[in-house]
């Protein structure tokens, strides 16, 4: 079972993990990212075009289900303005192992940070707004699968 969703609304984590809980495999490896405070930032603004955000989700997480079995694979990511400390991002892979449920979980998490059709747009507290660029690590992490 795989569960994508691309919403502006903040989401239940212990919900989700609950929910896959239910479905009998041994390990659930979560994330959840949060909108960070650093440099003065005040909010995150998240675009992206729908049908092609959710069909990228959902190539990232049958490429994860072809690599590792998984009994499901749950992922949330948040669009529109978030606060700093707000939840932006939930994945949650289920499987009978906790090696599985951990490295899908990684994976999925390196692609969406540079394949998924997201754009990110930085809002300082002096007004002054940054559109975020791919870092060269985020590629390197993407590119160790």
């Amino acid at each position: 079972m795989i569960s994508i969703t691309v919403q502006e609304n903040d989401f239940d984590s212990g919900g989700e993990i609950n929910r896959l809980s239910a479905l009998g495999g041994g390990a659930i490896s979560s994330f959840v990212g949060q909108v960070r405070g650093d440099e003065q930032l005040q909010a995150l603004e998240l675009e992206h075009y729908p049908a092609m955000t959710e069909n990228a989700l959902q190539k990232i997480a049958d490429k994860a289900s072809q690599q590792w079995v998984m009994h499901g694979i749950t992922i949330i990511h948040r669009v529109g303005r978030l606060q700093v400390g707000e939840q932006i991002v939930l994945v949650c892979t289920c499987s009978d192992h906790r090696q599985a449920a951990i490295a899908a979980c990684s994976y999925i998490m390196d692609q969406l940070k540079t394949v998924a059709p997201f754009w990110k747009k930085e809002i300082f507290q002096d007004g002054t707004e940054n559109w975020v660029k791919e870092r060269q690590s985020d590629l390197d992490a993407a590119k160790s699968w």
